[in-house]
């Protein structure tokens, strides 16, 4: 029925949702429809919404009207966290024809019995509480890396965050079913795993569609390091609570985790972790970082923050700008707190007036910048391995060392996706590293 039928994805938000997204792409295409890039004339768009911030709903407009552009009669479907709060908002939203929940976006072509368009969008929501089941994903084809999903939803209920209305309970896949997925994307040539998840340091938890436990991290951590072909692991997000010092350690014994962790922070007041109900103090924080460094040097330490939570004056800003200063971390995720509908820290007092939050925003981003430089400048000399991307930038192919360090090298397509040993030289004015090869010969 859909034979010669185009489809084309737009993915807004984590990389969670590009595992998800990746999927949804192969469903279509066993369905027998033609994946296209999304600027490409399409006759079904698929949007994968994030709820995060205020950004990513407004940018969920502009993106279905610059697709109603390339085709007027194409068929609008909007999926994932967006789509699953508010889901009537969505379809009011003109040219919008149907919108899935949590549990329903991965059986969307079993949703779609024509393209016909509808004159108001369809919704098929589930209550949030039904979403107690696991469906894996991994993303493959799009990049280098290869982002596969070990776990969903969290338990945790941070006063500023929707992720538990949207995506429901915490939630793992099995242990079997993540190698099978790890050997998957390692037969198709992809030398980066990114394991990816809401709260992935929760893993294990609902591996049964309950709360027992057969697995934990530092298991699926272990069991993943001995998939061949595997050349890259890396772990994305990890709260500092369930980032364990047996976790570290293995990480710095092995020989495919690379020596690369986000940790969100998101205040560097305990008053503030108090408030937004994060499981842990900054006391904690600081012993990570300090465990990763006593036993990977050269480690990169990525960390999220948030300003202009409710209370946040300028004593408590400073208060985490200092902490961060001080801080031997490698660059900064900044986000600016936006209200969110259902959630506690929408009703507090003590708002922070937009500008302060703009300026905060900005400072921290600057604080970032001199990290990320800082960082880098350590790194010059250091004897690394390089995994090419893809594309062509202005002339040059770009890659990421282990501990991720963005280098550049005049653009030669030989080079994609293959591993190199190689000695940083200099930063260039564009802030990526130049480099000499050791051999020239590709490594793997």
């Amino acid at each position: 029925m859909m034979a010669d039928k185009k489809v084309a994805f737009y993915t807004l938000g984590c990389k969670l949702n590009f595992s998800e997204t990746s999927t949804i792409a192969r469903n279509f295409v066993s369905e027998g429809f033609e994946r296209v890039d999304f600027e490409e004339k399409a006759d079904v768009y698929v949007i994968n919404t994030c709820s995060v911030t205020d950004n990513a709903d407004k940018r969920f407009k502009t993106i279905v009207k610059n697709a109603l552009k390339k085709n007027e009669e194409a068929f609008l479907i909007a999926v994932g966290c967006y789509a699953q709060l508010k889901p009537e908002e969505l379809a009011a939203v003109d040219g919008v024809d149907l919108v899935l929940g949590a549990t329903e976006k991965f059986n969307v072509t079993s949703y779609i019995n024509d393209l016909t368009k509808n004159n108001i969008g369809e919704v098929h929501s589930c209550e949030i509480t039904d979403a107690d089941f696991y469906v894996g994903s991994y993303s493959i084809g799009d990049r280098t890396r290869a982002f596969l999903k070990v776990q969903d939803g969290c338990d945790y209920k941070c006063t500023y965050c929707t992720i538990p209305l949207a995506r429901g309970i915490s939630r793992s896949d099995t242990l079997t079913n993540v190698l099978e997925n790890a050997q998957e994307i390692s037969s198709k040539g992809i030398k980066e795993i990114v394991l990816t998840g809401v709260n992935i340091g929760d893993y294990g938890k609902g591996e049964f569609g309950n709360k027992k436990h057969e697995h934990t991290f530092l298991e699926l951590v272990k069991e993943l390091d001995k998939v061949d072909g595997i050349h890259r692991l890396r772990i994305s997000s990890i709260e500092p609570n369930l980032l364990k010092d047996e976790t570290i350690d293995f990480v710095s014994k092995s020989d495919s985790f690379v020596p690369h962790f986000h940790i969100p922070l998101q205040s560097g007041s305990d008053e503030l972790l108090k408030k937004m109900k994060r499981r842990y103090l900054r006391e904690t924080y600081t012993n990570r970082v300090a465990k990763i460094k006593e036993v990977m040097p050269n480690a990169c330490i990525g960390v999220d923050v948030i300003v202009g939570f409710p209370g946040e004056t300028e004593e408590l800003f400073l208060e985490t700008y200092n902490y961060l200063n001080e801080l031997d971390i490698s660059y900064l995720h900044v986000f600016t707190y936006s209200e969110r509908p259902n959630t506690e820290a929408a009703e507090m007092i003590g708002i922070v007036p937009k500008k302060v939050r703009a300026k905060r925003s900005k400072m921290l981003r600057g604080l970032s910048a001199k990290k990320r430089r800082a960082f880098y400048e350590s790194q010059l000399g250091n004897n690394l391995t390089v995994l090419f991307e893809n594309e062509n930038k202005d002339g040059y192919i770009n890659g990421f060392t282990e501990n991720y360090v963005k280098v550049k090298t005049p653009w030669n397509p030989e080079l994609v996706n293959t591993l190199h040993k190689i000695t940083l030289k200099e930063i260039d004015e564009d802030g990526l590293v130049r480099f000499d090869f050791i051999n020239d010969k590709i490594t793997i």
